[in-house]
């Protein structure tokens, strides 16, 4: 459980904020004090005897929730946190925490977690209130034995679940974790977007051959399969899991891509696109382009957000632009 291999050296130095956008810079000196130990305050002449050292105040409250839209650094300034921050650390997904509880069961989950120093939640988007309730639980427990976390999402805390559920429980659920964090919004423009005009990179039949054939010669390995396949497939392994299909390979293949209209199918999809994006494996695609294939009104949802980013993040794989 730590930050994907991208940002093995993500730091604050290297966080670059939009000039454009204050926020930006802002949310990054906030988080470099939160993971900053206490530094004392001596008081005193210069001339005379300082007295006592004083600790600076601590944060009001144990967390600090980034809000804002894709593509605008939340994971970098994550990381950079997770990597400042001594002691014992665990870094992850809402899926892999979630996942980690299933695993192991609540207790056995708390048993790994209590007493680290830092919990850091990397795309809090939640979608049913089971989740919401035990991840909820899970922060709160934590708290108690001294944990501090640190969350992302495209959705406020008191925004959670708004126009999907209206459970009074699950509210309730809500206002508690919101309760937990230091809201930071983050504005900005999706830096992965900045120099691409476009759709996904759509390749012939033929272009794709010759890179497939390209690739095996090169000695790395390319994936081939059929876009259908690929669909069928992860409906039969946990999402927690999809990041252990992409060892070793460099590039990955599909073929006769399609719309898809079953929102499972698509969701699944965008829990595997992320996990490809961690990897930074570029795609390589025929049919249609990979940024057009959410349809039947799935973008004016409740996961719109969810489908937004992972266009964007098909669009720089399709591209070649997968750095950081």
């Amino acid at each position: 459980m730590v930050p994907p291999r991208q940002f093995n050296g993500a730091t604050f130095d290297s966080y670059r904020p939009d000039d454009d956008h204050p926020s930006q810079a802002e949310a990054r000196d906030t988080l470099r004090r939160f993971a900053e130990p206490a530094q004392p305050i001596a008081h005193g002449g210069l001339f005379g005897r300082k007295k006592k050292a004083e600790a600076q105040p601590a944060p009001t409250k144990p967390g600090v929730y980034l809000d804002g839209g894709f593509g605008v650094g939340k994971t970098h300034l994550l990381a950079a946190t997770w990597h400042a921050t001594a002691g014992r650390k665990y870094f992850g997904t809402f899926i892999e925490y979630t996942a980690l509880v299933g695993a192991l069961g609540y207790a056995g989950a708390i048993g790994v977690l209590q007493g680290a120093r830092l919990i850091c939640i990397d795309e809090f988007e939640l979608d049913d209130p089971g989740d919401t309730m035990l991840m909820t639980r899970l922060i709160g427990d934590l708290v108690k034995t001294g944990s501090r976390i640190v969350a992302t999402s495209n959705t406020p805390p008191n925004a959670l679940g708004e126009g999907r559920f209206a459970a009074a429980d699950f509210l309730r659920e809500i206002q508690a974790m919101s309760d937990r964090f230091v809201t930071i919004r983050i504005d900005g423009v999706d830096y992965r977007q900045r120099d691409i005009d476009g759709e996904a990179v759509v390749l012939s039949d033929d272009a794709y051959r010759f890179t497939l054939a390209d690739v095996a010669a090169s000695g790395e390995r390319m994936t081939d399969d059929a876009f259908d396949e690929l669909i069928a497939h992860l409906a039969t392994v946990h999402p927690s899991s999809y990041v252990g299909m992409l060892g070793g390979v460099q590039t990955i293949g599909l073929r006769e891509v399609h719309e898809l209209t079953d929102q499972s199918a698509a969701l699944r999809f965008v829990a595997f696109i992320d996990r490809v994006y961690d990897a930074q494996i570029p795609i390589r695609a025929t049919g249609v382009p990979l940024t057009s294939i959410f349809g039947g009104g799935m973008l004016d949802g409740g996961y719109r957000k969810k489908y937004l980013r992972c266009m964007s993040r098909l669009n720089a794989l399709t591209q070649g632009t997968v750095e950081a």
